[in-house]
């Protein structure tokens, strides 16, 4: 994988970048046990404390999951597993990975259904797993649990999204009800108006829930389409569709500083917008994606000082 040099980036107007800067500080990032072996130290390329999801994909060794965990713990990162409730086989599965997990000094997780159509188990959806109790008892304090706006066709099969906001009432229910720490975190979009209007939705569901807006991180335009085909991305896909047919674009990697940008200028003019930090989906890897956001975080720095 390639690390992006500061020196290469075309240059970009100090006041996005200073924008932009304030709006990614913080981050998230998300990888997988296999592509997490092929850095060699994430201190060199994230921020220290960074939190990072480390995605436990169908057929993925527990074990794998714990080994990569163990890694980013010791090189002083905050670790959150995802746990997909259609992978898990019971209740004393999940009792033994969260032990495992908390016996690594780990006290998060993020909650969901999973990528896999039948459930291979007892459990279909995140709300089971909330329901055990035993995250209480293994010490975790905060609990992440997935949203979409731009809706759920595999949840809600009609268009709508009743279920999934049914879900979202019940998580927020359940975090006032037991005072977990808790957040929503989105599936990456690619337009910042349908989040924009995904949350005023939540609003009016007084579903209270901070949010971690999903953001794909700089790909080429063929691999970012590939994966919001795959992922079922709605209708901001077209922001990629479009740019597919300018053939001048064609071949050169897509980067999310537009939608950023604007999601950052909505925050700055709306305080009470509940987009309370970005998580990035590497998708063109994950040294591309830290680049880029070193780049446009030393940007700001230097824009902020001028």
């Amino acid at each position: 994988m390639t690390i992006l040099k500061f020196g290469k980036k075309s240059p970009v107007e100090a006041p996005q970048d200073a924008s932009v800067a304030g709006f990614i500080n913080g981050y998230s990032i998300e990888v997988m046990p296999r592509t997490a072996a092929r850095i060699p130290d994430f201190r060199a390329i994230l921020p220290a404390g960074t939190r990072v999801y480390i995605a436990h994909i169908d057929g993925t060794p527990i074990d794998d999951m714990l080994d990569t965990a163990r890694r980013l713990r010791a090189e002083g990162f905050t670790v959150m597993p995802h746990l997909p409730a259609r992978i898990i086989r019971d209740k004393a599965t999940l009792d033994d990975w969260l032990a495992r997990y908390a016996g690594l000094g780990i006290d998060q997780a993020l909650l969901l259904a999973g990528g896999v159509d039948t459930p291979q188990g007892d459990f279909s959806d995140s709300m089971q797993l909330m329901e055990t109790g035993l995250f209480d008892k293994h010490g975790f304090t905060r609990l992440h649990v997935a949203g979409h706006p731009e809706g759920n066709r595999d949840i809600d099969p009609d268009g709508s999204d009743r279920a999934v906001m049914q879900a979202l009432k019940w998580k927020n229910a359940f975090a006032e009800r037991t005072g977990a720490d808790m957040a929503i975190v989105t599936q990456f979009v690619f337009e910042a108006a349908p989040v924009i209007k995904w949350t005023e939705r939540l609003k009016a569901e007084n579903i209270t829930l901070p949010v971690h807006i999903g953001i794909a991180g700089p790909a080429k335009l063929q691999t970012m389409i590939k994966f919001a085909m795959t992922c079922g991305v709605g209708p901001s896909v077209r922001v990629l569709t479009r740019r597919a047919k300018d053939v001048t674009k064609l071949m050169l990697p897509f980067e999310p500083t537009a939608i950023l940008s604007e999601l950052a200028r909505h925050k700055a003019a709306n305080p009470d917008f509940p987009i309370e930090q970005v998580h990035f989906f590497p998708l063109g890897g994950i040294s591309k994606t830290a680049g880029y956001t070193a780049q446009h975080l030393h940007s700001g720095r230097h824009a902020a000082r001028a």
